[in-house]
Order: structure tokens, then C-alpha cells, then sequence
């Protein structure tokens, strides 16, 4: 598959399985693999739920934009960005421009399986964190697609068939399966 500029960016929800996929992806494409969230605390020192709490969430996106800036203008990489990156122009602008996006789409009641017990999302730290991530996704996934280059539904057998497809397709002009909107 060619890549914009040697570039994969994946988008989507917190809990959407980027992180994994990124570094299955990289692998198969021989690329570095890098996770923003992960490269935010590294640099910083400290986890994100504290430049939450110190911050707030305006001082975390400003962070997170900057980093994306960055890490955007890299090449031969597979990037996980964080689940809020997109709220941003400049960050949306930055990965479209910079790489082909994939939205690795999972539906509010999928996250909310996968997410139910996690303690460290700063955004589901609500008396309602069901309700806050249905919010979430109602804010982002026109974000998200507004960006993608591809869309992918984050469950196994449509990863799996995605990857399959990286490893045949010697350019990106056919839609991968299971894939939506490919531009």
C-alpha cells in the first residue's frame, strides 16, 4: 500500500483498539511505530490524568496539538493519536495532509464494554461515563470521518481483513474490506 508521505495515521475513540492496530500495522509494514499518547507522558514526565488535573483539559489539547504538529511531519510512520486529537482544525489539517488516515470506528455501546472498568480516562471520570462517552462520539465521529482516508469497524474480523488487504494491495486506490468512505 502506498502511503501519503510513508505515513499511517489511525483516529478514533478512546478504546477503539488504535494503540493494538498500530503496532500490528507497523510491524507488517516495517514502519516505527509511535503512540502520541504514550510520547505526551514520556516528554512530560507525568501521566495524563495529571496534565488533566494541572491544565485541564484546554492545556492537555494545546499539548496534544502541538505534539501532533510534530509528530505529523515525521515519515515512515504508524501513528496512534489520541481520541481527542481531531477536535483541533490545524490537527485534522496536519494528519490529512501529512499521511493516510484511518478511522478505526467502534460504536458508543462496544466502547463502553471495553472501557467500563478502565480508571485512567480523565474524560469518563463523570457519575455517568456511559453517557459522557455516547457525548464524546456524537462530538468526534463527524471529526473523524471528516479526516479519514479510510474507515475501518474496530472489531476482529474487519481488522483482520484490513491487514490482509495491506499485505496484497500494492497502492491504496481500492477501498480496503470493510472499509467505508475511502477517498
Amino acid at each position: 500500500m502506498t502511503l501519503r508521505r510513508g505515513n499511517l495515521f489511525l483516529v478514533g475513540m478512546m478504546g477503539a483498539g488504535k494503540s493494538t492496530l498500530g503496532r500490528t500495522l507497523a510491524r507488517r509494514l516495517d514502519k516505527r511505530f509511535v503512540d502520541a499518547d504514550h510520547e505526551l507522558e514520556a516528554r512530560t514526565g507525568v501521566a495524563i490524568a495529571t496534565i488533566f488535573e494541572v491544565e485541564s483539559e484546554a492545556g492537555f489539547r494545546d499539548r496534544e496539538a502541538m505534539l501532533c504538529d510534530e509528530l505529523t511531519e515525521l515519515s515512515g510512520i504508524v501513528l496512534a493519536t489520541g481520541g481527542g486529537v481531531v477536535l483541533r482544525e490545524a490537527s485534522r489539517r496536519h494528519l490529512r495532509e501529512r499521511g493516510t488516515v484511518l478511522y478505526l470506528h467502534a460504536p458508543p455501546e462496544i466502547l463502553w464494554q471495553r472501557l467500563r472498568g478502565s480508571r485512567h480516562r480523565p474524560l469518563l471520570q463523570t457519575a455517568d461515563p456511559r453517557s459522557r462517552l455516547a457525548e464524546l462520539y456524537a462530538v468526534r465521529d463527524p471529526l473523524y470521518r471528516e479526516v479519514a482516508h479510510h474507515v475501518v469497524e474496530s472489531e476482529r474480523e474487519a481488522v483482520i481483513r484490513f491487514v490482509h488487504w495491506l499485505d496484497e494491495m500494492p497502492d491504496a486506490a481500492a477501498a480496503p474490506p470493510g472499509s467505508v468512505g475511502a477517498t
